[in-house]
């Protein structure tokens, strides 16, 4: 069986390579279809029809969309890059949609920015895994009637770190999940992830996506030239996540003060670093004001027939979301950093080398002026090591502080 198809797990035996969409007797498929009609086919601008870099994948859940045959729990795993998230978030838009995906109706477009208030992100909020409390607040989500959709849908990343008391609890509702309700996992791999969640699941393996594949699946998306493209892919990882960040000036921009940043180190007093990181989380911060203002929008929207106990539940994962956004927009600044620094190293073995940010050559060339081999080795680890203290639920600031001070003293020979 090849990498990039999909598998079917002894609770689901349809596979994306069969052709067939999950059979409502299966296990899998134990609750009710989450999708009420079945049309003939995805709208044009549906994120799920333009979902590029894993076609195999695409045809699987676009024929389960369209047979209205969804399933009510996936597991999509694959190394960091392959597009999990994308595809997850195009399911989702496919499952809320009253047309079954069309990609242009009020529900579609709250999905694609993801601001759905009946598409629920999850990631874990401890540096070691998930809390049960979160896994309590997901259960007690669950019980309540969507805000705006007739379905629900649930996306778990990372779902190998949910410890055993956490997937315990999880259990019983992936197995007989309310009408309506879709869960989908994401992890690297089955084998991380506790038997007895892979089994209650479709699983959907996802292919790795070459560099230059990827690139091209930009271009054609956005038109922009190769180099734009590669750049945007190696800050953002996968297709549809790097043509979205192209399209985002305050995107653009994070990067932008992140490799200003850097290329001033050398010359930086402590005042200017800690300045420069102060500077670097405000960009990161910026794409979340209309995230909050839509977010407040629909509670304001909704707080008329709402109980005070639901509301205070869309409150909290409002915030969830808040965080779990700004924590996706500081690695996003990282994967700038880490893709800088790996253009230098490159270029001091290997002077002729094109860089992936191509359109920042002077950055390049004087960092790498500035540095050795071992110099950008360390410059590289201190990025590692800030994105774990992110991880680990280190403040931003303090964590962006103490490595742009380690990526000072590997310039400064």
């Amino acid at each position: 069986m090849g990498a990039d198809q999909p598998r079917s797990t002894p609770a689901a035996q349809a596979s994306p390579a069969s052709g067939a969409a999950a059979s409502p007797s299966a296990p899998a498929s134990a609750g009710a279809p989450a999708s009420a009609s079945a049309p003939a086919a995805l709208g044009e601008r549906s994120l799920l029809a333009n979902l590029s870099g894993q076609p195999r994948v695409r045809s699987f859940l676009t024929r389960a969309v369209t047979s209205g045959r969804t399933g009510h729990a996936y597991l999509f795993v694959g190394s960091p890059g392959s597009g999990k998230l994308d595809a997850a978030y195009a399911l989702a838009q496919a499952i809320v949609c009253p047309n079954g995906g069309c990609g242009t109706c009020d529900e579609c477009r709250r999905a694609a920015h993801r601001a759905h208030p009946d598409v629920h992100y999850y990631a874990p909020e401890s540096a070691t895994g998930y809390l049960v409390a979160q896994v309590r607040d997901l259960l007690a989500d669950v019980a309540l009637a969507p805000v705006r959709a007739a379905s629900k849908v649930y996306i778990v990343d990372r779902c190998d770190l949910l410890r055993a008391a956490s997937a315990n609890a999880l259990l019983k509702t992936l197995e007989e999940p309310p009408a309506g309700v879709v869960f989908i996992l994401l992890g690297t791999s089955a084998d991380t992830i506790l038997p007895t969640i892979v089994s209650r699941c479709q699983c959907v393996p996802f292919r790795v996506v070459p560099l230059e594949e990827a690139a091209h699946a930009v271009h054609a998306a956005t038109g922009l030239d190769d180099a734009r493209c590669r750049m945007a892919v190696a800050v953002a990882g996968s297709p549809a996540r790097a043509a979205e960040f192209l399209k985002s000036s305050e995107r653009m921009e994070a990067r932008r003060v992140m490799l200003r940043a850097l290329d001033g180190l050398a010359y930086a007093d402590e005042a200017d670093v800690l300045g420069a990181a102060k500077e670097l989380l405000a960009a990161v911060k910026a794409p979340l004001a209309e995230v909050k203002s839509t977010q407040q929008a629909v509670l304001d929207q909704n707080a008329d027939y709402l109980s005070r106990g639901a509301l205070k539940q869309l409150e909290d994962r409002n915030k969830r979301e808040l965080s779990a956004r700004e924590r996706s927009g500081i690695m996003e600044v990282l994967a700038s950093a880490r893709s800088l620094f790996r253009d230098v190293l490159l270029g001091l073995e290997d002077p002729h080398a094109a860089p992936v940010n191509g359109d920042v050559p002077e950055v390049v060339d004087r960092l790498r002026a500035r540095a050795s081999v071992s110099g950008a080795v360390a410059a590289l680890a201190a990025v590692e090591a800030c994105e774990k203290r992110i991880q680990r639920n280190v403040t931003p600031q303090l964590a962006l502080e103490v490595m742009l001070f380690e990526i000072r003293k590997t310039l400064c020979r």
